[in-house]
């Protein structure tokens, strides 16, 4: 494993990571580990995304090095959960130009952001923009597929003149159920879900609802033409491809209909298929016709992420450096078993927090835990690199950062998220470590400040977790075993663990982070 790691000597990525010895901090760790995640969510929150993301210049906009003109042309849409604090930002900046526009947003979305004094992601009164609310308990419904209708129709209505503002985030596919005639709504839930529930991928899962939807897979761009579409969209989705946030829709794909039978057949699914669904198979599909075409080939859709986790993280590594640690990220896409997980977090913690060099078979089990996990050779490589060095050379403490959505396996009915899950799995796997501020803290959060059907979005833990419960008679194994770790933690200590931001109006999936304190070097 040396040989491997001397391969990433003197490498470039060290510049960043520095070497000045940062000014030490009273805080405690688990206070930095809350600050630095409130500095990620901070960056990511819809205004601030917008705002950095729109330069207005007179009556010209500048958007991701393009510029617009501006000639009271403006129309804008929007689906997503943090749709109505993009939309109220843009509609300040631009609003002299805005001729009207309509947003689907989650049901209730407004009342909330009043009873939580988030007031400024709130339109104006006298605001052009129409605010439509559906998709309660985030599943498509009536009122949603109302919202995409007017959508539709307002993109129709457009000429050559005018530009089209498309805001996109999470949670827009179900804010935006549009099935394609004779197709019902629930003729096409039901399809996915079984779908879902035979084990089809999320590339499945989406070539299958491009087929059937109006307005998925480019076609929302495909009715706005010849009218100019930029969109902004806050990703959630691990890599950020355009294609799958929100099904895209402002983002042309081909949809063969040999592909989608293949795929159901695949799973079974042909024989039950409804008769609205065959027939639209059938058809020719709309994607291919010449409109589309040209719209794609004339750069008339321009599509732009403006916030992500990589964002989220960037911003965290800032704050982590003035709180007195050395930011790293690992990786922005973590995703798999969160058991697997938590074991590549302990192996991390345990390789950065030797006293002399790790043994070998950490490098190794790491190297062989990484494609689980999806995280690449060369990021590992790297970080155990940087780890080491850190390590040897004394640097201090580090902030250790990544990003994704690791998936849970349900064996219980018990109350809890994905990340208060692998924030306890972590703490078994750094039991007998030094405790803080000598040992390693772990924090893992969902940037939507939601983790399951809680109101928490994670939890902090550490090598001292499972003797604290032990001395408290909970038994970890059996809180695991129920999916129950929001019980667990709410328990332990009257729950001062558990991370409970509130409501962040964003998502960019999760952030984990490992704080690695200071390592005394055994010289022998």
């Amino acid at each position: 494993m040396a040989r491997v790691l001397s391969l990433f000597r003197h490498q470039p990525f060290l510049v960043h990571v520095g070497r000045r010895k940062p000014a030490s901090c009273k805080m405690s760790m688990d206070s930095r580990a809350r600050m630095v995640f409130a500095a990620a969510v901070e960056a990511v929150q819809p205004d601030t995304v917008v705002r950095q993301s729109i330069e207005r210049k007179q009556d010209s906009v500048i958007i991701n090095g393009h510029t617009f003109t501006l000639k009271h042309n403006l129309h804008l849409v929007g689906f997503g959960k943090a749709v109505l604090g993009m939309a109220a930002e843009a509609e300040r900046i631009l609003g002299d130009h805005l001729v009207k526009g309509v947003v689907s947003v989650p049901h209730g979305i407004q009342q909330t952001l009043q009873q939580n004094g988030k007031d400024h992601l709130l339109l104006k009164e006298n605001s052009r923009i129409r605010v439509m609310e559906g998709a309660k308990h985030n599943l498509p419904d009536t009122d949603a597929q109302k919202a995409a209708e007017v959508i539709k129709q307002l993109a129709i209505e457009l000429t050559e003149e005018d530009l089209l503002l498309v805001l996109i985030s999470g949670g827009g596919s179900a804010l935006l159920p549009a099935p394609i005639p004779p197709i019902s709504l629930q003729e096409k839930q039901d399809v996915t879900r079984k779908l879902a529930g035979a084990g089809a991928t999320i590339q499945e899962l989406n070539t299958v609802r491009r087929a059937l939807s109006l307005l998925k897979g480019g076609r929302l761009a495909h009715y706005a033409h010849p009218a100019q579409v930029v969109s902004l969209i806050l990703s959630d989705v691990i890599g950020d491809p355009l294609d799958l946030i929100a099904s895209g829709p402002t983002v042309p794909s081909e949809v063969w209909p040999e592909e989608v039978l293949s795929i159901l057949e695949r799973y079974k699914l042909l024989n039950s298929l409804p008769a609205s669904v065959k027939e639209v198979l059938e058809r020719p599909s709309p994607s291919r016709s010449h409109k589309t075409d040209e719209s794609s080939r004339s750069g008339r859709v321009l599509n732009a992420i403006i916030g992500s986790n990589s964002v989220a993280l960037k911003s965290a590594g800032r704050r982590a450096l003035e709180l007195g640690f050395r930011p790293l990220v690992l990786a922005p896409g973590v995703c798999g078993d969160v058991r697997v997980v938590s074991k590549l977090y302990g192996l991390l913690a345990r390789f950065a927090c030797s006293r002399e060099e790790p043994p070998p078979e950490i490098a190794a089990e790491l190297l062989k835990l990484g494609p689980e996990v999806g995280v690449e050779s060369w990021d590992l490589c790297r970080t155990m690199q940087v780890l080491g060095e850190g390590r040897t050379e004394g640097w201090g403490s580090t902030c250790l950062l990544a990003g994704g959505e690791p998936t849970v396996e349900l064996t219980g009915k018990g109350r809890g998220g994905r990340n208060q899950e692998l924030a306890l799995r972590v703490g078994l796997e750094l039991r007998g470590m030094q405790l803080p501020p000598t040992g390693p803290v772990f924090l893992s959060g969902g940037t939507d400040g939601q983790d399951g059907p809680t109101d928490a979005a994670g939890a902090i833990t550490d090598g001292g977790l499972y003797e604290e419960a032990q001395a408290q008679a909970l038994d970890v194994n059996n809180f695991l075993t129920n999916n129950d770790s929001y019980t667990f933690f709410s328990r332990l200590s009257a729950g001062q663990r558990l991370l409970v931001p509130g409501l962040t109006c964003t998502n960019v999936m999760d952030v984990h982070m490992l704080l690695i304190p200071p390592i005394p070097i055994n010289i022998g």
